[in-house]
């Protein structure tokens, strides 16, 4: 069993940063790359940043020069540092990730999501 934790959501004023977490744990032989998905309100599941095992890394216009996107991949971790958040962030984000339980396997696995409000 594999299991995608999410945490460090919360209530943020304008301009203010937050910091993401994602855990992989469980039956983990090597992880592939970690993605960060975010969900406004009212809207689609969109794409924000990803990350390779290799340290490659992919943003999202709408978080490039403000998020970060970096990992811990010995601790099966990866991060979201967001800075400069302003309202239109205000979403539930999702970690997915993209390992292979065993050498010859692969799973996309996702998490349930950390809620991220920013407002005033």
């Amino acid at each position: 069993q594999v299991q995608v934790v999410e945490s460090g959501g919360g209530l943020v004023q304008p301009g203010g940063s937050l910091r993401l977490s994602c855990t992989a744990s469980g039956t983990i032989f090597s992880i592939n790359g970690m993605i960060w998905y975010r969900q406004p309100p009212g809207k689609e599941r969109e794409f924000v940043a990803a990350i390779t095992y290799g340290g490659v890394t992919n943003y999202a216009d709408s978080a490039k020069g403000r998020f970060t996107i970096y990992s811990d991949f010995a601790k099966n971790k990866v991060f979201l540092q967001m800075n400069s958040l302003n309202p239109e962030d205000t979403a539930v984000y999702y970690c997915k990730a993209n390992l292979k339980p065993r050498k010859w396997s692969n799973l996309e696995i996702w998490g349930q999501g950390t809620l991220v409000t920013v407002s005033s």
